[in-house]
């Protein structure tokens, strides 16, 4: 762990990220649609989980919490409520949205702080296309929504998120008629993998070229079955994780494969480029730290990587290039210039050029100051690992909103400080 340059805080020990809440939420949406008794095992209750499972009550399903990590799920898509609230989460408002539309009763979906001015544009045409009933509010939540969703064929402009694709590929096997699904522009493609994978655990099967996310054939009247499914760990919280031992020490990430369909399996390439030391083996990886060298490395199909990628690059000599910037405008905060603004408090530059979709990062020292999270779970991270790098403690306003993905990060990152 000795390290080649000096480090202000010192990490070393073992981590077992929490589980991926893509893949938690993807289950309790099939969970909700298949008869009888679904168990999820692997379970960690960040914000966004818990807003699911609130969704998933309110649209019919029981849950039962066996124990800290296992919920039992009776289906069964039958509305409590006339509002569902989603919390702050962009998958959630997607994603339920279309299960929603499922049902010939009026929903009006709606959320809270930063959500409500995410873009929700995309899926207002293509439920309507659907036979469902919507009145939107100017493309942002809430959004009222009354089925059934009949199926047939529709246009869905996938270019600023897989999200609303991941809703609808859920939503319409227990459509009645057959559905035709053309993408136009499909970003953030490993999301759609992930959402395919999920509902083939549960018996339910979707068409498509491998490797080709323009068309999708989902044929209706399928039946989800209910299933005894354990959730995978969160590649997108250890990544977090990773860059931060890779900044300061040597850190073994547990009960995590290189195998995953997730997205930001890609982290591991960053961290070669830049010079880290990374070794997996067969559910465990070590990070390590070495010198670290700029790097270049396109993040378009995996935009929740950038605030960490943007720690490395700090922390990294020289100039690091980030593609993919125009996908961070849709996400809690517009990452691009919040990442942008907080790090130039900190005496690192970054270069944002939105013609060449590239983010241009200086690596260099950084200095103390008082830095904002704007309320977004993932910058209060990027923060927190490079205030690894100062003396003294990093204020970070906001810190809490971590709660969204990763509740124990901060407990975690201390946990592995070396007294």
């Amino acid at each position: 762990m000795d390290s080649t340059v000096p480090l202000g805080k010192r990490l070393y020990g073992r981590v077992t990220p929490p589980c991926s809440k893509s893949y938690a939420q993807r289950a309790l949406a099939a969970a909700l649609l298949a008869a009888g008794r679904t168990t999820l095992r692997g379970i960690e209750l960040c914000n966004d989980t818990r807003s699911a499972i609130c969704a998933i009550e309110a649209l019919g399903a029981t849950v039962e919490v066996v124990d800290d990590n296992t919920l039992i799920i009776e289906g069964g898509l039958s509305p409590k409520v006339s509002t569902l609230n989603v919390g702050e989460s962009g998958l959630a408002a997607r994603l339920f949205t279309p299960i929603a539309s499922l049902h010939n009763s009026s929903i009006c979906i709606n959320g809270e702080g930063t959500l409500k001015h995410r873009p929700m544009a995309m899926m207002i045409e293509p439920l309507k296309e659907l036979g469902v009933e919507v009145r939107d509010g100017g493309g942002r939540l809430p959004i009222e929504v009354k089925g059934p969703m009949r199926g047939g064929r529709v246009v869905v402009d996938g270019s600023m998120s897989s999200q609303f694709i991941t809703g609808l590929l859920i939503a319409l096997p227990v459509a009645e008629r057959d559905t035709t699904i053309e993408v136009r522009g499909a970003v953030s493609t490993p999301y759609i993998d992930m959402t395919i994978d999920t509902i083939k655990r549960f018996g339910v099967e979707v068409m498509y070229h491998e490797g080709d996310y323009s068309e999708f054939y989902v044929e209706g009247g399928q039946e989800y079955k209910a299933i005894d499914y354990t959730i995978e760990c969160d590649w997108s919280s250890a990544a977090a994780i990773m860059v931060a031992a890779a900044i300061a020490g040597e850190v073994m990430i547990s009960n995590i494969s290189t195998l995953s369909r997730q997205a930001d399996t890609a982290i591991c390439r960053a961290l070669e480029r830049a010079g880290a030391s990374i070794i997996i083996e067969q559910d465990t990886i070590t990070v390590a730290h070495r010198k670290l060298e700029a790097f270049t490395f396109d993040a378009t199909q995996c935009p929740d990587l950038f605030p960490a990628l943007v720690a490395l690059a700090a922390a990294a000599e020289g100039v690091s290039t980030i593609y993919g910037i125009k996908r961070l405008r849709g996400k809690e905060s517009d990452r691009a210039e919040v990442l942008r603004d907080e790090y130039e408090k900190l005496g690192i530059d970054i270069e944002l050029d939105y013609d060449k979709d590239v983010m241009r990062v200086v690596g260099g020292k950084v200095s103390a100051a008082e830095v904002d999270s704007h309320d977004d779970h993932r910058i209060a991270m990027s923060l927190a690992i490079t205030g690894l790098r100062l003396e003294e403690e990093l204020v970070i306003k906001n810190k809490e909103c971590v709660a969204k993905s990763y509740p124990s990060f901060f407990d975690d990152i201390e946990s592995l400080k070396v007294k």
